[in-house]
């Protein structure tokens, strides 16, 4: 009888499908009889968040879209204002070009002193350079000022003359060419000078005077030249004269007059 106390019954557990006995488990601790879990009783496995996701797709996309069309709208607005800007400067360009033609230039304040707003000041250079003119038979002497390499730039031409509107340093320069079949030794005088409102009378700048120049019964030609800086006043006019405007070779490359302001 006592052996049959010692006797050792298998333990017998119960799941949901069968009953399994004690040996089958790893280990003592698990649940016992009538406490087994359900297999429901597991935790759900996580489910991916596939709509977030999707969501910073979204945003990504737009904002990409977003970034190329503010590049695009600065890009065509950056080249839309230079050919504003090309165009703009193209129509001064051939404004001036017929005002240069014409011998006058504008002198509004922005050209002639520029803008003071803290930048360079910007003034148009004042110069001039004329050519000769054929078939002259009165003095002083006519000149072309706009043919060849003739121009004007801030400084009138008018009545044969140079005409100042800006006082300053000048340098008046022209160059004579005479030439003649004979030789008559007649003095060859070339001469530059001024007239203005405020003075009655001429005044020379510049004066050249060429004897013995030539031989007898031999072609002749002899060049003089003038040029000086000077003191000029507004309103001043400057003017050529030589003493006998038959004898003046007027080719532009052998006779001319200019300035330019220093």
């Amino acid at each position: 009888m006592q052996q049959n106390q010692h006797y050792m019954y298998p333990q017998v557990f119960w799941t949901n499908s069968s009953a399994v006995s004690g040996s089958d488990f790893p280990s003592p601790g698990l649940c016992p009889i009538g406490i087994v879990p359900h297999q429901d009783a597991r935790p759900p496995l996580p489910v991916p968040k596939r709509k977030k996701h999707r969501q910073n797709k979204r945003d990504g996309t737009c904002l990409c879209f977003l970034v190329v069309f503010l590049l695009t709208f600065f890009a065509l607005t950056g080249v839309g204002l230079a050919m504003f800007q090309i165009l703009h400067l193209q129509q001064e360009l051939e404004s001036m070009k017929e005002l240069s033609s014409s011998g006058h230039v504008p002198q509004s304040p922005e050209m002639l002193k520029g803008l003071r707003n803290g930048t360079a000041e910007k003034k148009v250079k004042r110069r001039a350079h004329l050519t000769g003119k054929a078939n002259q038979k009165s003095l002083p002497l006519e000149w072309e000022s706009t043919y060849g390499h003739a121009f004007l730039s801030g400084v009138w031409f008018e009545n044969k003359g140079l005409v100042i509107d800006e006082a300053g340093l000048y340098f008046v320069y022209s160059k004579v060419f005479f030439r003649g079949q004979t030789c008559t030794n007649q003095p060859l005088q070339h001469m530059i000078f001024k007239r203005n409102p405020t003075y009655p009378d001429i005044q020379v700048l510049m004066e050249d005077r060429k004897i013995n120049y030539c031989v007898a019964r031999h072609m002749w030609g002899r060049s003089s030249y003038l040029g000086a800086i000077f003191n000029l006043s507004r309103q001043d006019s400057l003017y050529v004269s030589v003493s006998e405007v038959t004898l003046v070779n007027f080719e532009e490359s052998k006779t001319f007059f200019g300035l330019y302001m220093l």
